[in-house]
Formats: C-alpha cells, sequence, structure tokens
C-alpha cells in the first residue's frame, strides 16, 4: 500500500515538480502519517489506567493496624505500586500520538538538481584499543561513498586517543578510497563500509565482473594486513613516517591525555588533484585531534564534538552536519538526500534543527539475547516523541542544521536557506587552514565563551546529546525523528552481559542528572515544548528511580512469603482481578509491540529478563552514582563500550549463551535477587506441600517468585550448571549468600521488633478470665502477669492472685496460687481460644499487668521434617525467636519495675504519714504537759495565799 502511494506521488511529481519559477504549490518533500490503531490504544489505556487505581484503592482501604503482622512490608508496597502507575502514566505519553515521516528524494532531485547543500560529517573515536582502527576507517569510507557530490561533502575524523595508528589508518584509507568509491557507484554496493561489505559478500557471486571484486578484496585486505601489523609492532617505522608530514606531529612527549592539536587535511577537495580511478572528485578528508592538557577539562565527547563544528566551519563550513560513532557506518548511500527532504521542505523545512535517525545494530543475533535492538524504543517510543513535535538527539546518526547548533535561536523570519556551495577560502592554502584549525581546537579557546553553555554540545552531563537537543527545541526549533525502512546506520552493539549494564549505567546517570539539574523538562521546557514531550523525556530521564520500586517488588514479596505475611488478595477474591487484569494487560500489549516491531517471542522475553537486570544494577547504580556526584562525593567519568571481545566470547553470543565471566558487583546484585526468588518459590511449595503456614493471600506471591526464578534460569545455569569462561564465578556466588544471608536477618530482625508482644492492665475485684486464640497445634505459649497495686494505698500483703489456664476442651492445664508475679511457658497440644482465669481472693481490687505471646516458627517445624533445607533459615528462626524473648522478658520486666516502683511510693508515702502522725502526737503530748504544769502551778500558787 505504501509503495503504490509512493508511485502515485511520484507520478504527481512528474506533472507539478518542474515548477521552474513557480512557487504557488509546491509539494512537500516529506510526509506524516499518524500510526494506525491509536484509538484501540486509547481504549486499552483507559482499561489499565481503571485497574491501577482500583489496586491504589485495595492498597489504601486494607492497610494492617499497627497489631498486625507485614503493616509496613504492605506500605512499601502501596509505594512501589503508586510509583509504577505514575511512571506508566509517563509512558502513554510515547504511546499516545505515535507518528511516522516519509521523505520523497525524487522530489528533492528534480526540484534541486544540482543545487544541493554541503554536508561536513563528523566521526568519532577515543580510544584505538577498544576502537580499532580498522573498524573506524571503515566508517569513513562508508561515508566518503555516499551518492552524494563529492566537492559537497567533507568527512572529518576526530581522535580524542592522539593516537598516531589512527591517524595511519586514515592514512591508508584516504588511498583506498580512491579505488572503493568508484567501486561502490559502478555497482551500486550496499552497504560502503568495506568491512561489513565483505563480512556479507564473501562470494562475487553478485558482482557482474568478478576480477574487479577480487581486486578490491585483496587491495582492503592488504590495507589491513599493514595497519593490524604496525599496531601489533607498536609503532610506525621511518618509511611509514616519511610518507606523510602528519608524523611529524608525535614524539615522545605526546600522550594521550596531553599533546598539542593536530589537524591533518588528507584530502583537500578543492584540488584538481584529487581524484579517483574514475577521475571524479574525492571529498575533503580530515583529521583532528585536539589539544589536551591535564590542567584544562576536555568534557569527553562534547568537546569533541564542539572542536569539530569549529575546525569544520573554518575548513568547509557546511551547513548541514551529521555526526556518527566509528562504529557505527553507513548502511543507506542516499540517506543524506532523504534527511535534507526534511531540511529543504518549503513549508516546515526551515523550522527543522535536527533530523535523527534510530541507533541500530548489525551484529543482532535471532532473540537479541541481550536485547540490544530495544524495537520498541526505536519503533514506537521514539516515534511517540515525534508527535509531539520533539526528538531525542540520541549522539549518533543524526544530521544537524549547523545554526541551530551553534546556539542560534529560531525566528519566524528565519528562513535558513541551503542551496548553496561549500564555504572554501579558495584563497587558503591547506597549511594556513592546519595552522588557524589548530588554534580552534586549542584548549585555551573555550575559555570566556558560550560554548559548551549555549553554542555547540552542552557540558556537565554524560549524556551531552540528550541534554543538547533539548536545549535546541527550548529555543524554538522543531527537531525530526526518522525510522526508514532500510537502516541508515549500523553499528556494534555490546555483545557481553557486563558491556551491556556498562553501557545503560552510563546513559542513565546522565538522563538522571539532567532531571536533578535545571534541565528537567518539567521546569526549564515548561512552555517552550509540549506536555506530551516533556513527559517522553522523562520516561529515559526517570530510568535511576525505577530501580528502588522494582528492588522493594522482588524483595520483600520473597521474605513475607517465606513468613506467610500475605501482600496480596486471595485468588478468589474480587481484588484479586485488578492484578490479574494489568499483569495480563501489560504484557499482552508488550508482546503485540514486541511482535509487531518483527522481534520474535523467544526476543521479548529476553527483553523482560535485560528490563529487570538493568533496573537492578545500571540504574541502581547510576542512581547512587548521580546522588553522590550531586553531593560532591565524587565526579563524572566517561566510559567507552568495548568494540571487540575474544572468538570464544563471540561465539557464545551467537549461541545466544549469556556471558557473565567476571565478578563484578552488578552480577552479585543478580544472582542475590535469582537466589532469594528461588528460595522464596521454593518455601511457598514447601508450605502448599506440607500445610504449614500457607494461606491463600500467598498464592499471588509464589507466582511472583515463579515469574522471577523463569527469568533468572540463565543465572541459575551459570551459578551451577556451566563450566566454560562465562559462568558466574564462584565467588559473586558465596558473595550472594553472603549478602541474602545479611538481607533476610535484617529485614527479619526489623520486622520481629515492630511486633509487640500481646500485653494488658487490667484491675479484678473476684474474678476475670481472658481468652487467647492459639491458631497451630504445637506452638509454645508464653504468659507471665504481676500483681502491680492494690486499691488501698494503706493495704500491702504478700498475699497474690491465683490463675488457672485451660484448654479449648476445658481441661485444666495448669494453675497458680497466691502469686504476686509469675512467668510460665507450655506447648499447646491442641489449636483454638485458651482461657485464663484470674481469682482475687483479697478484699481489695488488685492491678494486674498480664502478657501472653505465641511463638509460631514456620522454618522450625519444616526443617524438622526436611533436612535438605538450608540452614540459613533456622539461623533467622532462632534469632527471631530470641529477639521474640527478649521482648517478652523486658515486658514482664517493666511490669516488676511498676511493680515495685508502686511499692517503694506506698511505703514513702506510709512512712511520710507515720512521721506527719508522730510530729501531731508529740506536739499534742507537749501542750498538754505545759497546760497541765500551768494548772498545777496557779493551784499551788492559789493555796500559798490563802
Amino acid at each position: 500500500m505504501r509503495e503504490r502511494e509512493r508511485e502515485r506521488e511520484r507520478e504527481r511529481e512528474g506533472m507539478g515538480g518542474h515548477n521552474g519559477g513557480d512557487e504557488e504549490a509546491p509539494l512537500p518533500l516529506f510526509e506524516t502519517e499518524v500510526s494506525k490503531g491509536k484509538l484501540a490504544y486509547r481504549v486499552y489505556a483507559v482499561t489499565v489506567l481503571i485497574g491501577i487505581c482500583s489496586i491504589w484503592v485495595y492498597r489504601s482501604i486494607n492497610i494492617p493496624t499497627a497489631e498486625e503482622h507485614g503493616r509496613w512490608a504492605w506500605i512499601g508496597m502501596f509505594m512501589a505500586e503508586l510509583w509504577f502507575g505514575f511512571y506508566w502514566i509517563i509512558t502513554l505519553s510515547v504511546r499516545w500520538n505515535v507518528t511516522h515521516r516519509y521523505p520523497f528524494k525524487d522530489r528533492l532531485i528534480n526540484r534541486y538538481g544540482d543545487k544541493l547543500p554541503a554536508v561536513d560529517v563528523y566521526v568519532c573515536t577515543a580510544d584505538p584499543r577498544i576502537e580499532p582502527p580498522t573498524m573506524v576507517i571503515s566508517t569513513v569510507l562508508s561515508v566518503m561513498s555516499y551518492n552524494y557530490p563529492p566537492d559537497r561533502l567533507s568527512i572529518y575524523l576526530s581522535d580524542d586517543g592522539g593516537s598516531e595508528f589512527t591517524f595511519y589508518a586514515l592514512l591508508e584509507a584516504s588511498r583506498f578510497s580512491k579505488h572503493w568509491i568508484p567501486f561502490c557507484k559502478k555497482f551500486s554496493v550496499e552497504p560502503r563500509s568495506p568491512a561489513a561489505y565483505f563480512a556479507q559478500n564473501s562470494n562475487p557471486k553478485d558482482i557482474t565482473v568478478p576480477k574487479e571484486w577480487l581486486d578490491i578484496k585483496k587491495l582492503y585486505e592488504d590495507m589491513k594486513c599493514r595497519i593490524e601489523s604496525v599496531i601489533e609492532k607498536g609503532g610506525t617505522s621511518k618509511d611509514i613516517r616519511d610518507q606523510h608530514k602528519g608524523f611529524l606531529e608525535w614524539n615522545s612527549e605526546v600522550m594521550k591525555q596531553d599533546h598539542q592539536s593536530i589537524v591533518q587535511i588528507l584530502i583537500d577537495g578543492r584540488n584538481p588533484d584529487a581524484v579517483d580511478d574514475d577521475g571524479h572528485k574525492l571529498p575533503t578528508l580530515v583529521y583532528l585531534a585536539r589539544e589536551k592538557r591535564p590542567q584544562f577539562p576536555h568534557n569527553f565527547k562534547a568537546g569533541s564534538m564542539n572542536s569539530l563544528i569549529r575546525v569544520s566551519a573554518e575548513i568547509s563550513n557546511a551547513p548541514i552536519i551529521l555526526n556518527v560513532d566509528c562504529d557505527m557506518y553507513s548502511n543507506n548511500s542516499d540517506a543524506i538526500k532523504e534527511a535534507l527532504c526534511f531540511f529543504m521542505d518549503k513549508e516546515r523545512g526551515h523550522k527543522i534543527s535536527y533530523v535523527q535517525y534510530p541507533q541500530s545494530y548489525d551484529n543482532i543475533t535471532k532473540n537479541d539475547i541481550y536485547s540490544n535492538a530495544v524495537s520498541a524504543i526505536h519503533k514506537i517510543e521514539l516515534a511517540g516523541i515525534d508527535g509531539w513535535d520533539a526528538a531525542l538527539f540520541c549522539g549518533t546518526g543524526c544530521f544537524h542544521r549547523r545554526d541551530s547548533l551553534c546556539g542560534l535561536k529560531f525566528s519566524k523570519n528565519y528562513r535558513g536557506e541551503l542551496n548553496s556551495q561549500c564555504n572554501i577560502t579558495k584563497d587558503s592554502s591547506v597549511h594556513d587552514l592546519e595552522r588557524g584549525s589548530k588554534v580552534l581546537a586549542s584548549c585555551s579557546y573555550e575559555k570566556g565563551t558560550q560554548w559548551g553553555k549555549v553554542m555547540g554540545l552542552m557540558y556537565m552531563c554524560l549524556v551531552e546529546d540528550t541534554i543538547t537537543g533539548l536545549t535546541i527545541q527550548c529555543r524554538g526549533w522543531k527537531p525530526v525523528y526518522y525510522n526508514p525502512e532500510r537502516k541508515a546506520f549500523l553499528g556494534v552493539a555490546p555483545n557481553t552481559l557486563d558491556i551491556s549494564l556498562v553501557q545503560h549505567k552510563r546513559w542513565c546517570e546522565g538522563m538522571f542528572h539532567i532531571f536533578l539539574s535545571k534541565y528537567c523538562p518539567f521546569t526549564y521546557a515548561y512552555g517552550k515544548i509540549k506536555l506530551g514531550a516533556q513527559m517522553g523525556y522523562c520516561l529515559y530521564l526517570l530510568w535511576a528511580p525505577n530501580s528502588f520500586a522494582l528492588l522493594y517488588y522482588l524483595i520483600i514479596p520473597s521474605i513475607c512469603l517465606l513468613r506467610s505475611i500475605p501482600l496480596f488478595p486471595e485468588v478468589s477474591s474480587l481484588w484479586f482481578l485488578p492484578f490479574a487484569y494489568v499483569y495480563a494487560a501489560r504484557n499482552a500489549c508488550s508482546i503485540a509491540e514486541a511482535l509487531a516491531c518483527g522481534d520474535t517471542l523467544k526476543a521479548w522475553w529476553n527483553s523482560q529478563r535485560m528490563w529487570l537486570f538493568r533496573r537492578t544494577t545500571s540504574y541502581l547504580f547510576a542512581f547512587i552514582d548521580t546522588v553522590s556526584r550531586q553531593l560532591g562525593f565524587s565526579q563524572s567519568a566517561f566510559s567507552i563500550t568495548a568494540k571487540v571481545v575474544d572468538d570464544n566470547v563471540l561465539a557464545r553470543y551467537e549461541e545466544g549463551t549469556m556471558e557473565f565471566g567476571t565478578s563484578s558487583l552488578m552480577f552479585t546484585v543478580i544472582a542475590t535477587l535469582a537466589l532469594l526468588n528461588l528460595f522464596g518459590f521454593g518455601g511457598g511449595i514447601l508450605k502448599i506441600i506440607w500445610g504449614y503456614g500457607f494461606a491463600e493471600g500467598l498464592t499471588v506471591q509464589i507466582g511472583l517468585c515463579l515469574v522471577v526464578v523463569m527469568i533468572n534460569l540463565p543465572v541459575y545455569q551459570a551459578l551451577f550448571l556451566r563450566d566454560d569462561n562465562g559462568r558466574i564465578p564462584s565467588s559473586v556466588m558465596f558473595k550472594s549468600l553472603f549478602v541474602e544471608f545479611a538481607a533476610v536477618l535484617i529485614l527479619a530482625v526489623l520486622s520481629s521488633l515492630q511486633q509487640e508482644v500481646l500485653g494488658i492492665r487490667f484491675v479484678i475485684d473476684r474474678e476475670e478470665c481472658f481468652s487467647h486464640n492459639v491458631e497451630y497445634a504445637r506452638d509454645t505459649i508464653h504468659f507471665a502477669f504481676v500483681v502491680i497495686k492494690s486499691e488501698g494505698a494503706w493495704h500491702y500483703s504478700p498475699d497474690g492472685v491465683d490463675l488457672v489456664v485451660k484448654g479449648p476442651s476445658g481441661e485444666q492445664i495448669h494453675d497458680f496460687h497466691d502469686k504476686t508475679s509469675e512467668k510460665f511457658q507450655f506447648v499447646a497440644q491442641k489449636n483454638g481460644l485458651h482461657r485464663f482465669c484470674f481469682t482475687n481472693k483479697s478484699p481489695y481490687h488488685e492491678t494486674i499487668d498480664f502478657d501472653v505471646h505465641e511463638a509460631h516458627f514456620t522454618y522450625h517445624d519444616e526443617h524438622a521434617k526436611d533436612e535438605h533445607l538450608k540452614p540459613l533459615l533456622e539461623q533467622i528462626a532462632r534469632i527471631e525467636e530470641a529477639l521474640y524473648n527478649i521482648q517478652f522478658e523486658q515486658h514482664w520486666l517493666e511490669a516488676q519495675t511498676d511493680q515495685q516502683a508502686i511499692v517503694n511510693e506506698g511505703m514513702s508515702r506510709r512512712a511520710i504519714h507515720k512521721v506527719l502522725y508522730q510530729s501531731a502526737a508529740l506536739t499534742g503530748a507537749g501542750v498538754l504537759q505545759v497546760y497541765l504544769l500551768r494548772r498545777l502551778f496557779e493551784r499551788k500558787l492559789g493555796m500559798s495565799r490563802v
């Protein structure tokens, strides 16, 4: 259908394309089409949102009370599900309005003919050990061979490693290009990377002239052997150094992080002698190694790109810039023309800042073991962001308008005419251009300028591409995301798990840094780009905090399953339906997207595994490193993804076997979570078999553990079954077991500290009875009581109270007489209500503190029946029991202390009263004595007078 529509458009172009000066109704150079199925997806989204809200309601109205087990675990699940729901709402933005772009390059050629703009192509490399020079020059040769006028094409290689090996390889490529470019154009070769082409075509059956094919292949292999031989020797010989003046730049003082600017124009496109074997011009080819000094920050790839922008402005100054990584070779020789359809459209072209192609790979296996293709992201999510007139700048495979990249703000008056010649200074010699460019590539050039702040790529961020794209859009420009049927660029995907996780950690770290900075889309881009675009950016900027909600969901349900604490509704409950629907609907949609994007069902399953691994390792460590850097505890570090591995690793990758092989901390986390859920699942199954501690509410937790166990099958194989070098080292397994033991122990301690022994304080007149429901037979019942005080302040008697303990059938278990305090324990022979009856024989009311605690330890019972279970859980159960006993003893001692305090207070009060009474009596006696003596003296005095 699409092809027929394009054919009709071509017919219309034939009638109206050559309109000369007639500008009445020029046909657009590209069209925009909204993806089908939008209404169906929105209906699905509404139903899932209802399910998510139902889950939130269930969590909020069923929060356990403070006395119930698992209260904080439940609240944590609620918080995790709130985050999952919020993040899912964010994902709606990239699927709400998926848009596809279709350029018409035939219209472009018919309309502009030979008036196409000049294009500068940047290829960036950083380390010849990780990025082999032979791979780098294959990428360079692929972009030199575009179906584009060579006099308007300039290629720049930025070598941030400052390696003479890379320079020598580029020198060899400049010579080989004289043969390779005419060969490609003569036979319409695709792809035009010699390494990729000869790897895909091992015989010349598709070439009409086998001799030319064999000749060019031999030239390529000879060149490759010469480069590899020089690298193997560790230096260039005098004969090689005499071949070009550029080798004079390298001496004993040149080091990777300490060298001067090096700019060498290997092919001058202005030179009439710079032609290929067919006499056609060759594109300009420039080598650049910007100056690096230890005392100056070099700002990683962003600094390299900004140096390229300045140097290319001095030499060619093309209005369009293409940047690619050294491993991303061109897979479509017409990619430039397709991109120009967006820039040169009459109606919308002047608004477009950059055209981003997806980052695709040529070494993806059938089932994509490490989920490198991320097809749903490229075909759905990034296209969905484009539906909001936005696009992420991904750092490679991107065509830029030089004006927008150099900090220019878009205005309604801007037209940005591109159909002009290269702006090369004809009177400048190669020597002058090189000398002037060295100044532009010096360390001190940017000091006091806006480079890295407004102009060029932004600094101070590991994902300089994403933040640069955001700032460009906030200046009023409109980018475009274009995903053609034939991939425009193909690179090398990580072929080990460690490399893949490290790569995602770097991406995630930079993304989260943007969110925490002033460039957060919700604040910096507010009012400048659409809300849907802001949400689309944050879908990736919030990768890092996603790790905590998922980690909680992987750890706590397993722990609570082992402790028989249900965190989900029973399967028979209606509240189970929202959980089941959201889980099933989300996975069904994910599978449908994967199949629609061309993935296999197994590839989808592998993507779920990698989604789990990345969120629990890469994103977690990215969060920690980002926060640490924000607090000033660390500095940014840029890690380059390795592009080469040994043959055994490559063979396992092609077989679809997951590669571990190192003692990475990330593997320790993965193994720990895998073992924890394996133990949790095993414990849940044993509960079902034996019937101890199993409740219907635990079914969902058992199912959750089962899913995690199935996802982690390659981890168990690498831990216990494999014996190749790609297995998980034993040290990782031991560390995982230790970490798991420590984590489970801490959680058990914290959980047990939150649980209180049942204790009451009551006043008894004659008789009071209390009941306690024992849920499990053979449980140990601890109880204690203390007579705190009596009603009368003057009453104190050593006589206590009587207590009779009876079982569910009324049988007497134990009795106590005249006790003021006692603690005791017994084993309940039956489950059911046990009665505790107190009798007060004193005429006074008594206050009694009474505690009862039922010790039920599932692990203890299970281990008594199965000797193969790990002793780890036994130790945890014993520690937990000891903690309960400590609580019980503490409560009993507190009651004893209260009793003694009351007794002491009563004795003190009685002593005070006694002293007061004695003082009053003595005072009265003294007064009486004085009175009597006075009367006596008066009578005697009276008698003496008589």
